[in-house]
This record gives structure tokens, sequence and C-alpha cells, in this order.
């Protein structure tokens, strides 16, 4: 049992993330791709994003 239940909800695309993720390594603070796959996840979610904190950064509230 998932110790968030809801996870489940989201394991389909967080899976098919990691695939992305690891498919298209980024160097370190270089994380232009995966830092807008990241975000772009979080909105179709209904989720409010910010970018570009610390450079490569992505917030979702």
């Amino acid at each position: 049992m998932p110790a968030i239940p809801q996870i489940e909800d989201f394991a389909e695309d967080l899976t098919a993330l990691r695939r992305d993720f690891h498919a298209h390594p980024e160097l370190g603070f270089q994380e232009e791709r995966t830092s807008a796959r990241v975000a772009e996840l979080l909105e179709g979610w209904g989720i409010a994003v910010t970018r570009g904190i610390g450079g490569t950064g992505v917030v979702g509230v």
C-alpha cells in the first residue's frame, strides 16, 4: 500500500517522467529540458508553477 494513497493516480505519469529523464540526461545546473518537463506535468495536473528558481528550479504549489 502506498504511503500516499493518491500516488497511484499519478504512478503512470511519474514512471514515464522517470524514463524520460533517463533517456535524456542533462548536466547539473543545466537541466533546462528536465525542468520544463516537470513544470508541464505539474501544470497538467492543475498545480500552479513558478519556474527559474535558482536557475532551473521549479516549484509547484
